[in-house]
């Protein structure tokens, strides 16, 4: 009110204001000669609108590979490489897109045990349908507890070679992959193209870190380092490919390197008995029955096709 208030009383001095010198100049125009009639002056030529000078090009940032940066990988890298065995948490937050405009973030905790050169266990619960992942050096198992579902396939030798097997058969990929392989260094350091040493940190898990950022054409990462241990504690991506520039991050707990593990752990005997569906790539619809298959490796060319016997 106060506002509107001051504008009514400014617009009124200003229409006095201008009534004023309409009367004073048609007083003075009654009273004096009209003056004499001159000669129109050629009309002055409009200036030309000056542009605005161009701001100076801001300077290219240079990418840089720091020795700091690439030493703190690599010593994560070999601590992980001599584990015999490990078992850790991995909790990743991925963010998916929403109508609304933020994104939505979900959650997915994976329980990893793995035994070198070929034994892995993976345990998924989290936001959606939990899931397990077996592999014994000789056959890969995913089973869904809740569907009692599994899907059974023959593997290779090693750890890294079922990975890539599970990848390319179903589309099967963990996000902490890079930290189970052989040699994590250079799944870690691939086609670097930036690395610098960002400072230190005490406040994820509870421990002493060293903070590295690193990326190469694909994705943009952040890792928190133990100091003491030399575990990765945190992993933060963004991908470049994504226009949404949408943010994924790992949280690493529970390290145990160099323990004793049972041998039966990367099986089970509950999944063994679940009636069984082919090892392949989620279909676009499920199928409209399902029934126990035999136990055969995925073909090349198709997924494999139901049979009426059980295994």
């Amino acid at each position: 009110m106060t506002k509107a208030c001051c504008r009514t009383t400014w617009r009124g001095q200003v229409l006095a204001l201008m009534l004023g010198i309409v009367f004073v100049t048609a007083s003075a125009a009654a009273q004096t000669p009209p003056p004499a009639v001159k000669q129109p002056t050629p009309p002055v030529e409009a200036a030309k609108p000056v542009k605005p000078a161009k701001k100076p090009a801001a300077p290219a940032y240079k990418l840089v590979i720091e020795p700091k940066a690439m030493d703190l990988l690599r010593a994560t890298s070999a601590r992980l490489a001599a584990a015999k065995s490990m078992m850790f948490t991995a909790t990743v937050g991925y963010e998916f897109p929403s109508k609304l405009g933020p994104p939505i973030a979900y959650t997915m905790r994976y329980d990893v045990t793995m035994q070198r050169p070929d034994k892995l266990k993976i345990v998924m619960p989290g936001d959606g349908p939990a899931s397990e992942f077996y592999y014994d050096g000789k056959t890969m198992m995913a089973y869904a507890p809740a569907e009692n579902l599994v899907a059974v396939a023959d593997a290779p030798p090693t750890i890294d070679a079922a990975l890539m097997a599970a990848y390319r058969t179903t589309a099967t990929f963990f996000p902490f992959t890079d930290l189970v392989v052989t040699d994590p260094y250079v799944a870690l350091t691939d086609g670097a193209i930036l690395a610098f040493y960002i400072g230190p940190s005490a406040v994820i898990g509870g421990v002493k870190t060293d903070m590295v950022a690193w990326a190469n054409k694909d994705v943009f990462l952040q890792i928190w380092i133990g100091v003491d241990d030399k575990l990765p504690r945190r992993v933060r991506a963004m991908y470049a490919a994504d226009p949404l520039q949408l943010r994924n991050e790992l949280e690493l707990s529970n390290w145990q390197l160099d323990t004793t593990i049972a041998p039966d752990a990367f099986t089970s005997q509950q999944a063994l008995a679940a009636p069984r569906i082919a090892f392949a790539k989620p279909a676009s619809a499920p199928p409209p029955s399902v029934k126990p298959l035999v136990k055969q490796p995925p073909s090349k060319t198709s997924p494999a096709k139901p049979q009426s016997k059980s295994p």
